[in-house]
């Protein structure tokens, strides 16, 4: 597979795939403050970007949102760490960034593709996701609290 990195612009804003452009300290500053990883170690940010597809969003060259893809780049790809600061939401920003997750060479012909959301269902359900069609079949291993005590 092709290894150059992916790029859109649109207006003053970038998206781009390249591991370089990524600025750890601002993706674990939101992080952190999100529902889904409060109080998420800086190393472990450190760890998830290094080993993942990640999408970023940057205004003049600040990083402003992210989409961390994590797969095998043949049969499966699970979506996360979605976000787009509030100060730049209501441009479209969400919607494009989707559009070059789902549009990535390295995440097509994929089997499956998941993601887990409390409140952008109506975002996702744009792309194709919809909810689990045999959730009986899918299980998970979830750990309470995981960074509670760490150090950020």
């Amino acid at each position: 597979m092709d290894d150059a990195p992916f790029e859109s612009r649109r207006d003053d804003y970038l998206i781009s795939t390249d591991p370089a452009r990524l600025d750890v300290t601002a993706i674990h500053g939101y992080l952190t403050r999100s529902y889904w990883c409060p109080g998420i170690p800086r190393e472990v940010v450190e760890r998830s970007v290094r080993n993942s597809l990640c999408f970023g969003v940057y205004h003049n060259g600040a990083q402003v949102g992210l989409a961390r893809v994590i797969t095998d780049q043949a049969t499966y790809a699970y979506l996360c760490d979605v976000y787009i600061l509030e100060e730049h939401r209501g441009h479209g920003l969400g919607k494009w960034l989707m559009q070059a997750v789902i549009s990535h060479p390295w995440l097509q012909g994929l089997r499956r593709f998941m993601l887990a959301t409390r409140d952008a269902h109506a975002l996702y359900e744009q792309f194709g996701f919809r909810e689990v069609a045999e959730p009986q079949r899918h299980m998970e291993l979830v750990m309470e609290n995981p960074y509670e005590g760490a150090q950020s």
